[in-house]
């Protein structure tokens, strides 16, 4: 207990906010391990002009940021960015350095090794190889002044400082230079807020976007946020072929475009579910929106293709049974009332079997929980709406679509007698 993410990532933030040196914050990991370093979304704020304005870059980075936070579907938004981070500024007066016998690469490499460090030897002990690093100590290298008295071996051996060969001066300058697409970046990391989608909060950067940002400069999606964007709309497709399929499948077994209808109008009652606990959580809960865990992402995806199978499943054990009473000559409605009682225990009996089964990854803790309790909540909700709802609905569905079909055969039959053509052979009597 208070090891999972939710309450690491409240208490590291709160620690955080007492941080006065420096800007500090964290955000969860991202859904998928790989695409990105935070959950949330990721925009690269980018000048295009061909200008590497850094002073510029922090501008608009910083007016993102402030134009986010602004926004109540918005929060936590920053940016790893800074244009003005203190630095020293090294030029070594070349002339000066090959008149005392000083190359230049000499004075480079001193300033390596007693800024940074410099692997020196290393030496066997205990059975164990040892490197030897050498490093200016911290004292030694705080400031410009520190690093002015550090010294250069010169040409006739006599050990000179470096501030006597360079100007070392105190600087400001971005600590880090990122190109996104080549273009000069700045990275805005933020999520949405309680009760808002990730969608929502795209749609809402993108404004921002094209509002704040200037000509000769723009924005990109990348990590997380690029791939929702690309492929974000594709599951509506894959949802629709997916049920295509289910359709396609009961036309062949039934030999009936309409009787399937009775087993795909039971699809949207596990749906029900989905939606009424995702929200549900959602609501009640910030890390759950942020982390993915309420909120529609690739598990919850995955899910809700598998409750199109499961949902089906239910409808046609009960239209599958009246169907055949049907064939026996059994009123529509009575097929249908024999067919719900007939398969309402192999109903329960199997989609409790299945929601019992998925119950530990809607409880599910430690590495991955969020990714299992995704998948986990989304189908546990979703059959047991399903299983409640199916035995009610489903025999409703069959007769109407049992009362089309067979409307729809006599219909067919009719017109197929009236306007059949009659061949100069046939008589009366044989066409009679």
């Amino acid at each position: 207990k208070g090891q999972d993410l939710n309450s690491i990532y409240l208490n590291l933030n709160r620690s955080l906010r007492a941080v006065t040196q420096a800007v500090a914050f964290a955000f969860p990991p991202p859904p998928i391990q790989g695409i990105g370093n935070v959950g949330g979304f990721t925009m690269q704020v980018e000048i295009r002009n061909g200008d590497f304005d850094y002073a510029l870059l922090q501008s608009l980075a910083d007016a993102v940021v402030g134009a986010g936070n602004a926004q109540s579907a918005l929060q936590r938004l920053n940016t790893t960015f800074r244009a003005g981070a203190p630095q020293l500024s090294v030029t070594v007066d070349r002339t000066k350095a090959e008149t005392l016998g000083i190359t230049v690469g000499n004075v480079f490499s001193a300033l390596s090794t007693y800024v940074g460090s410099g692997y020196a030897a290393q030496f066997n002990k205990f059975g164990h190889v040892f490197q030897v690093y050498t490093q200016a100590l911290p004292d030694y290298r705080a400031s410009a002044d520190d690093v002015r008295n550090l010294k250069v071996k010169a040409g006739n051996g006599t050990m000179t400082p470096i501030g006597t060969v360079a100007d070392i001066k105190e600087v400001q300058g971005p600590s880090l230079i990122s190109l996104y697409n080549l273009y000069p970046s700045a990275t805005v990391a933020g999520s949405p807020a309680p009760g808002f989608g990730s969608g929502q909060a795209l749609d809402i950067m993108d404004q921002i976007g094209q509002h704040e940002l200037p000509p000769g400069t723009g924005y990109e999606w990348t990590a997380m946020s690029y791939q929702e964007k690309a492929v974000g709309s594709q599951m509506y497709f894959v949802f629709g072929l997916a049920i295509l399929l289910v359709y396609f499948v009961l036309a062949g077994q039934y030999e009936s475009w309409i009787l399937p209808l009775a087993v795909i109008l039971g699809v949207p009652m596990a749906l029900l579910g989905t939606v009424a606990a995702l929200t549900a959580l959602g609501a009640v809960s910030t890390i759950a929106t942020q982390s993915g865990v309420a909120a529609i992402n690739l598990y919850t995806q995955i899910g809700l293709i598998l409750l199109i199978a499961l949902s089906s499943k239910n409808a046609i054990l009960v239209v599958e049974y009246a169907r055949e009473r049907r064939t026996e000559g059994m009123e529509i409605v009575a097929a249908a009332v024999e067919g719900a009682r007939l398969r309402f225990r192999p109903i329960l009996m199997t989609s409790f079997a299945f929601i019992l089964g998925v119950f530990p990854l809607v409880i599910a803790t430690g590495a991955g929980a969020g990714a299992r309790r995704s998948i986990g909540i989304t189908v546990f909700s979703g059959m047991l709406a399903s299983t409640c709802l199916v035995v009610v609905f489903i025999p409703s569905f069959y007769v109407v679509m049992q009362r089309l079909q067979e409307r729809w055969t006599r219909r067919a039959e009719h017109n197929y007698g009236t306007s059949a053509p009659r061949s100069n052979a046939e008589t009366p009597e044989s066409s009679a």
